[in-house]
């Protein structure tokens, strides 16, 4: 029944991606409709002629490049949100909650104003930059809490919010060293895909294949786990080894997906619960599907910062916390009654 019912979601969110892709492709300034949308495409995989150069260039290399950040980093955040989930036992996890967003963003804008994106770093720099920063954040925010797995909710938030206070002072500092790329960075901070090189994607796919790989392998000791250390242990399972790895592995996602689109919040807490209350909560199917989901509902996001307010774009950060920000505030209201 769970494998139908894990093919079933996935077939549907697999299907609402392809049209979505291709609405997504439509939104802009430059007004495309749908024919225009499949001749471009067409033009460019065939070399057919009669498709006008701008419209190949808008759709293969401005929106396409930004469809596929979308759905990537929305795929990351989610897979991350899901396993911190799992593995601490804590419905409010989520790699902006645990420090994780604001470790990598610290370390990736360092990188980009003392080393510059490519150059002194390459396409894997700004990634692994971040990757180190956001194992730095998560581990100051477990450190300050006591302890890796149950955390009380108001512990996780309260480590979280010092955490995060103080990485965002020393960002700051950093800002005003290099105050002429100071606009830049603040809107990169506030989530944005817009004019993110395709290059970086070269970054943080693999990264973000190794990450899913690795928790998909590992999902069945994760559920285990979600019973509890004592009785995960009880089984045989390795907890304190198998613990680190896996928020190691979802750290490597969510940080290098801050790579290149800076601080969105709220994807990794709101798409894993919408998932396990559709699909269930055995991890082998819900990373996958989280995946999918995620990369749906940034997708989704994204176009809305587009298309929101005619003639200019909001911070895609802005739409998550804004559609997430009533879900955190329920799953806090909520686990307040159930203790």
């Amino acid at each position: 029944m769970a494998g139908k019912r894990a093919w079933l979601w996935g077939g549907v969110l697999g299907l609402s991606i392809a049209v979505s892709v291709l609405i997504s492709l439509r939104i802009g300034p430059a007004g495309l409709e749908t024919a225009d949308v499949w001749r471009a495409v067409w033009g460019r995989l065939t070399g057919a002629g009669g498709v006008p150069d701008w419209e190949v260039a808008v759709v293969w290399d401005l929106r396409l490049p930004r469809v596929g950040m979308a759905l990537l980093v929305g795929a990351s955040l989610a897979v991350a949100g899901a396993a911190y989930q799992g593995v601490l036992r804590n419905p409010l996890a989520d790699p902006f909650i645990l420090g994780v967003s604001s470790g990598a963003a610290l370390a990736a804008v360092a990188g980009m104003l003392f080393g510059g994106r490519a150059g002194l770093y390459g396409v894997w720099g700004i990634p692994l930059l971040a990757f180190a920063g956001g194992l730095a954040g998560l581990a100051a925010v477990l450190r300050l809490g006591g302890m890796a797995g149950g955390m009380r909710n108001e512990t996780l938030l309260l480590a979280g919010v010092v955490v995060q206070s103080f990485l965002g002072a020393v960002l700051t500092v950093l800002m005003l060293a290099s105050a002429e790329r100071l606009p830049g960075v603040m809107m990169w901070l506030m989530g944005s895909l817009a004019n993110r090189d395709p290059a970086l994607a070269a970054g943080v796919l693999p990264c973000f294949l190794v990450s899913l790989a690795l928790l998909v392998a590992w999902a069945r000791e994760l559920n285990v786990m979600t019973l509890g250390e004592d009785q995960a242990a009880y089984l045989g399972v390795d907890v304190g080894k198998r613990k680190w790895k896996i928020l190691v592995a979802a750290s490597l996602a969510a940080s290098a997906s801050v790579a290149v689109s800076g601080i969105i919040g709220f994807v990794g807490l709101v798409v894993p619960h919408i998932v396990r209350l559709l699909a269930g909560p055995d991890h082998r199917i819900l990373l996958p599907l989280s995946a999918l989901a995620g990369g749906l509902f940034l997708l989704w996001a994204d176009n809305a910062a587009r298309a929101a307010v005619p003639g200019q774009e909001i911070p895609i950060g802005a739409v998550t916390a804004f559609l997430g920000a009533p879900f955190f505030a329920y799953l806090l209201r909520r686990s307040g009654r159930t203790r």
